[in-house]
This record gives C-alpha cells, structure tokens and sequence, in this order.
C-alpha cells in the first residue's frame, strides 16, 4: 500500500499568513490520520522578493500553532534540497525534456511585444494569452539562438480544443476547457522554473500522492494535469481546499484582517486556540464541538467533511474561542503563558534601556509604557490635528509610510526611520512632520519612548496594524487618493 506524502510549499516573500498554515494544518492532518509524511518545501524561485528572514518566520509561526513536518530545508530528509533554488539543474533538465519531446519550446518575445499583443487583445475585447508566435519557430533554428545566448524563456504547448477533466477529492469531476489555458511560461529567462514546472517536477521527485491546496488554482490545474502526462508520470491525488473569507465574504486580505500568523501570536492568543479556529475553517468534528485539540481533530479527521462554502475568517469568533481555552486554564498556566506572552525576560529588557531614564517610581511604568503590551491602543483624533498639514496630507503621510513599511524586509530602526525619511522626501515635508503621526499611531500619546524604538520592539505585525487602524479612524483612503499616491512612489 502507497505510504500518503502530503506538502506545503510557501513562498518566503512576506509575513507568514494565516492562509498557509490552514492549508498546512490540513494536510498535515490528512498525512497523519492514513499514517503518512508531510512535507514542508520552500519556493523560492522569486530571487527579489524572496528572503531567509520570511522563511525563517514561516519555520517559527507554523511551529508556534504546533504545526510540525517531518522533511524540510531545516530537518533534512531523503528527497532534498527542500528549496526550489537549489535546485535549478533539476527543474532546467525536465525542461530540456519537455522541449526535446515537443511538448514546449523557447519564447524569444520581447516583454515590449508581448505588451503590444495583450494591449492589442483586450481592444478586441480578447482574453490576453501568449499567441503562439514562437511554437511555430524551427526546433534547430531555436536551438541555434539558444546556443547563442539569446534570451529566451520556455513555455509549454497546450490543446487549443476540448475539455480537461480534473478529478478534484472535494468537488468530483471539474470540466475546464482548453481554450481557456495559456501556453504556459514554465522557465523563466533567469534559468529559475514557474510554480507549474516546479511544483510538478518536486511534488514527483518527492513522491507526494495528494495535493491540497487552495481553490484559486483550480482554474489553472489542466497545465499541471498536462504536464503530468508530458512526462509519462501519475499523478497526485488533487483537492482544492476553500478559500478563507472576510466577513463580507471577500477573499481575505490584509487591507479587511490581518492576515499574518504572528500578529496573531503578538496580539496574545493562544497557539492551541488559534489551531483550532484554522481546523474549524470550512470543516466540523463529528459531534460538532467547537473546541478541540489538534490530537482530537487528527483522530477524526475526514478530507470529505470539508465544506465547499468558503470559510469566514472572524475575529471575533476567534477572539470567543481564545476565551474559552483561556478561561480553561489553570491558574498557574494562564501566568505562565501571560509571561511567556510579553512579560517574560528578553522583551522586558529590551523595553527597560527606554522607560528606565523617564522614570522616577515603577508606578511610572505603566502610564508609559503600557502600549508596549497592548494589541490596539486608544486613538485621540486631536493628536492628528497638524501645525502643518491638513486633513488629506495627513492621511497621505500616514499611507505611503505605511505601504514602504509593508514591503520591509528587515526589520530595525534603521530600516524604518529609512521609511519615514523616504516619505517626508517625497512630500517636501522633513522628519519632525511626521514624527506626531507615529506617537499618535503607535503610542497613542502625544510623547513617549523613542517611537522610532518602539517600532523595532513592537515588530511589523502590531506597528503596521496600529497605522492601519489610525488611518481607518481618520477615514482612511478613496481609491482614487490610493490610485494618486501609489504614482508618487513609481
């Protein structure tokens, strides 16, 4: 009998989401209950976005929920290398293969041409897709100019008529026509594959027997389920898991919730609670109880009790639950996870250097630094009435230094004072402007500690959710204030 190999494959681009440990929780526990391996791999094949500092946070935020794998980058195993990078020579190998079988071919379009057909596609009111100018070029003529060098990508051939039936574990026989598929970049001009190349090629080579992820690739699963065939291979067992939802039943992003694991973590829940809210996402216990351990959800668990629905992703309800495994703990392990939380030795001493010159009895602490161990803080709107600016520049600031903190990598003062002067620069505005802004935001004082300090100790999670909830107090952005602003930056 096949031993089940279940995976996740995250991309170390961002802050860890909540998406991604759903999607992790699953197939862990599909892995487990048939007595199988999960498999964590790392897709790194995004050189610009990608950082070991993201995939560290993703290792840290799954363990944290008590999501463990049993081979990856960090523990080893029989399959390696885990990250897609290193493994180049594999991915451009079954390219070659795929090129040589006549099953894909080097593109030499320009990205000026390609723009020129898509443009010129959707004035013909046409679904933009590659067309094929390239597939018909002569395979010893191409081979030339690749041998050349000339840049090029590989892209796959795909039927133009007909339909692909995709078996889906949740949904049965998904029909999707071919001429709704593109044909495919599967190697990138830097020698790195695409998620399709990739994915296929390791999820083979690791012997992965089902698949589960994320519904928004269904429309897409006919290139994988061809290229499976190009190479003569089985494949997986396919299932698309529903995706989570905002309350308005909006795809969930982080302009509606926050989406990253750790926020959650910085804001005081619980891991086990917060497992089990992701375990009670689209899929329910047999008795139905909304309280249950992982171990629990592991022995019941059952791929066809997941509900199609798309999942609502609250926090309240969250917040509800957490309290329910609060108020079930003793009371020497609630101190114990409310000082392991924000009160235990490394956080208060990177708070003390900052409270201990502004300070003249302890009683001071609190008043002054109580922000430091608070999610939310109070926001007083006269704090935001400006010398200088007026209402709208206000917001303005606020937004562009909040989307240069979004895409911080590398956390520190250094990096976020770098942000803050960027945005002062680019409005004409020096340092001191903005300076009120972020006590307001972050502190909810007029003065405090160093706020810029603040922000490195607090970390991006609560720092950027404190500007976003300043923001939506003043009212936040119009799209077209976004559509302006997002001008200045380019």
């Amino acid at each position: 009998m096949t031993t089940v190999r279940t995976r996740i494959a995250p991309s170390p681009t961002g802050d860890p989401h909540v998406g991604t440990a759903y999607i992790a929780l699953f197939n862990m526990c599909f892995a487990r209950q048939h007595g199988g391996q999960f498999i964590l791999r790392i897709e790194d094949t995004d050189q610009v976005r990608s950082s070991r500092e993201s995939e560290q946070q993703i290792y840290d935020s799954l363990r944290w929920l008590g999501i463990e794998w049993d081979e990856g980058p960090d523990v080893g195993g029989p399959h390696g290398p885990y990250r897609q990078s290193e493994r180049a020579d594999i991915y451009k190998k079954h390219a070659d293969l795929l090129v040589k079988n006549g099953h894909a071919f080097p593109c030499f379009c320009s990205a000026e041409r390609l723009n020129e057909v898509r443009a010129e596609q959707m004035a013909n009111k046409q679904t933009p897709a590659y067309d094929g100018y390239c597939s018909h070029l002569d395979p010893a003529e191409a081979q030339k100019r690749v041998d050349a060098g000339e840049s090029h990508v590989i892209r796959m051939r795909v039927p133009t008529e007909g339909v692909c039936v995709v078996e889906d574990m949740l949904r049965g026989k998904v029909e999707i026509g071919w001429d709704r598929m593109d044909m495919q970049v599967l190697m990138k001009a830097d020698g790195l594959p695409t998620y399709f190349l990739a994915n296929v090629v390791d999820d083979h080579l690791m012997g992965i027997t089902h698949v589960l992820r994320g519904e928004e690739w269904l429309p897409s699963a006919p290139k994988l389920i061809a290229l499976y065939e190009y190479f003569g291979w089985e494949q997986p067992t396919l299932c698309y898991m529903p995706l989570l939802r905002n309350p308005d039943k909006s795809k969930l992003s982080k302009r509606k919730n926050p989406t990253s694991v750790t926020f959650y973590e910085r804001m005081g829940y619980l891991p086990e609670a917060m497992l089990n809210y992701l375990g009670r996402m689209g899929w329910s216990m047999p008795d139905e109880r909304e309280k249950f351990t992982l171990e629990e959800m592991i022995e019941h668990f059952d791929i066809n009790r997941v509900s199609l629905g798309g999942p609502i992703f609250d926090v309240e309800k969250l917040s509800w639950l957490n309290g329910q495994w609060l108020r079930e703990l003793s009371v020497e392990a609630f101190a114990e996870a409310a000082r392991n939380w924000a009160f235990n030795n490394d956080y208060l001493m990177k708070i003390a250097p900052h409270v201990q010159g502004r300070v003249e009895t302890f009683s001071e602490i609190a008043p002054l630094a109580g922000f430091f161990f608070s999610g939310s803080v109070p926001l007083d709107p006269e704090l935001f009435k400006h010398k200088k600016l007026d209402e709208k520049q206000v917001r303005q600031a606020m937004q562009i230094v909040l989307w240069k903190l979004e895409g911080l990598r590398q956390w520190n003062k250094d990096g976020i004072t770098a942000c803050i002067n960027e945005t002062a620069e680019l409005l004409e505005l020096k340092l001191r402007d903005i300076m009120p802004l972020m006590f307001a935001s972050i502190t909810g004082q007029a003065s405090s500690v160093s706020v810029l300090d603040a922000m490195a100790i607090l970390g991006p999670d609560l720092t950027r959710f404190r500007l976003r909830q300043a923001l939506e107090m003043l009212g936040g952005a119009s799209k077209k204030e976004v559509k302006a602003w997002e001008k200045l930056l380019k």
